[in-house]
């Protein structure tokens, strides 16, 4: 078997190999960003360590930088996928490393986001809305002002109004709190979002298994709490005064912003918490819970209509849809 030695002394005398490292070496040096890197530290650097590190140089040139070259997270075509060279000189020596690329840092902060946004019962396109995916038609523009106004103005510990959404069913109540659910992450503000009809079979089941006041203190100190679909649930004097009862009373004590979305407006959700399953008239604690629900929301109309054009006049260069939509407003 031939020596390590012997065969590189042989590979030098060759004379395509060293026309090939030649032009290899060549296309190295000549690349911008290591020119800008070894003019940097010209004072640092001489012809002896240039040389010794070359294979680093190569190394960093025959990778995408900033994404330039991939197509996609998925299809990174660096040595680590989701990171990108960086040249360094450390210890009288030029080396590579690596940081996260911009496509990995986006997608490490969604995943961080998501964690924050956490759900029961909730179909996955409405956690992946988003401001920018809502279709804005004239009878959501005011549900969308003030979702936005509720997300840039939201400050932890303050006293702040959730919203009750209201509106015929497909309208897209619900994708509206996916929407402000995604932004609040953003802002590392952590979520929950619940369809009250299948978390009322569930608050049933729980006292089987003895998990029904865990669940109960989770939902009640939830920083936001969005219960979605509420009124199409089959209302029994339990879930309404032993179940839904105390988590409002108490988000409403600590000023827990609380959102809400029903087909019903506050008079005919009220008429639905007034009767039981079984036929029972309870005016008197349904209107209690309109007190909190009132107390702890803001009826906001939603309407399904046909996009409207709001305005051609270009719009300002505002960053994100959120900022774009107030500068739109001035």
């Amino acid at each position: 078997m031939e020596k390590i030695n012997q065969t590189l002394k042989r590979l030098a005398s060759n004379e395509n190999f060293q026309k090939r490292y030649e032009k290899m070496r060549t296309d190295t040096l000549n690349h911008p960003d290591v020119k800008a890197f070894l003019t940097e530290h010209q004072n640092e650097i001489n012809n002896e360590l240039i040389e010794k590190s070359i294979g680093k140089l190569f190394e960093y040139t025959n990778q995408s930088k900033e994404c330039n070259r991939c197509e996609s997270l998925e299809g990174c075509v660096n040595i680590m996928q989701g990171y990108h060279p960086e040249l360094v000189l450390q210890r009288n020596s030029i080396d590579v490393q690596y940081d996260r690329c911009p496509r990995k840092v986006i997608a490490d902060e969604k995943r961080k986001n998501e964690k924050l946004i956490k759900s029961l019962y909730v179909p996955k396109d409405i956690l992946m809305a988003s401001f920018d995916s809502l279709q804005i038609g004239q009878g959501k523009i005011d549900a969308v002002d003030k979702a936005a106004s509720f997300v840039m103005n939201y400050q932890q510990g303050q006293k702040q109004k959730g919203l009750f959404l209201y509106g015929k069913f497909g309208v897209g109540k619900s994708f509206l709190l996916g929407a402000i659910a995604n932004e609040l992450a953003k802002k590392r503000v952590s979520s929950m979002i619940v369809y009250v009809p299948e978390l009322l079979r569930e608050m049933k089941s729980s006292i089987a298994d003895s998990t029904l006041n865990e669940k109960m203190e989770t939902l009640k100190r939830e920083p936001i709490l969005m219960l979605d679909d509420i009124g199409a649930e089959a209302m029994s004097s339990w879930t309404r005064d032993e179940v839904l009862g105390p988590i409002l009373q108490f988000r409403m004590l600590e000023n827990l912003p609380t959102f809400f979305t029903s087909n019903f407006d506050f008079q005919g959700l009220e008429h639905h918490l007034t009767y039981s399953q079984r036929g029972e008239e309870e005016k008197m604690k349904a209107r209690r819970m309109m007190e909190r629900i009132r107390y702890l929301s803001e009826p906001v109309l939603v309407e399904c209509a046909e996009p409207k054009k709001l305005s051609d006049k270009p719009m300002k260069k505002c960053g994100d849809f959120l900022t774009a939509f107030f500068c739109f407003q001035e």
